[in-house]
């Protein structure tokens, strides 16, 4: 445990020196040999603080705090689907970043975005992952072990989409839940670099018919 808590230190120290500076790469930190009980109280030691981001599979443990870039991008995503909800009149629950774990599959995750559609379920049916520095666990592993039905990466400009199916994860080329959502459209505002409130502006055009 201390040299958990010293690894975690060291992430802490690198955070603060680069905080400011560095907007375009989070801070990754994978530890080995983390049992179950520890990556609980972990969580619980930091469920008041968004700095960081904890992933657990199988006894590896990785502890992200996620860089400026990321989180606008992520939040940059979140206002788009859920303008995109709303206009479209499609029921949806949102659960940010909750924590999804399951001690049996000794699997744990907190997707950047999440969403339930229709009712809020036990476990969501939309994840969310923003991948600004590549490397760490396979997320879709986790997500495997946990019974999410869709997820979404974020990555180099662009998405790309897996549906569980058969207990396997397939690359799709749409949402099945979202089917007539414009993903190149979507991907085209969130890299427009143009204020949020006009990327948002625009995407009520295309969905009201502006753009006919």
């Amino acid at each position: 445990m201390l040299g958990l808590l010293e690894k975690f230190s060291r992430l802490e120290e690198l955070m603060s020196q680069s905080a400011l500076q560095n907007i375009d790469s989070d801070q990754i930190l994978l530890i080995n040999g983390i049992s179950w009980d520890i990556y609980e109280k972990l969580l619980q030691s930091c469920e008041n603080t968004s700095h960081y981001r904890f992933k657990y599979l199988e006894g590896t443990l990785e502890i992200m705090s996620p860089s400026r870039r990321h989180e606008f991008d992520k939040k940059i995503i979140a206002l788009l689907l859920e303008t995109y909800f709303l206009e479209t009149g499609i029921d949806f629950y949102p659960l940010g970043s909750t924590s999804f774990r399951r001690e049996a599959a000794a699997r744990g995750i907190e997707p950047d975005e999440c969403y339930c559609f229709d009712s809020e379920k036990p476990v969501t049916d939309l994840a969310i992952e923003i991948v600004v520095t590549s490397g760490g666990i396979n997320d879709l592993v986790i997500y495997q072990g946990l019974g999410v039905p869709e997820v979404w990466f974020w990555q180099n400009n662009q998405f790309s989409l897996y549906y569980l199916r058969n207990d396997k994860y397939e690359q799709i080329s749409k949402s099945e839940f979202l089917p007539d959502l414009d993903l190149n459209l979507l991907a085209s505002l969130v890299t427009s670099g143009e204020k949020p409130r006009e990327i948002i502006l625009k995407f009520l055009q295309h969905i009201r018919g502006g753009n006919s």
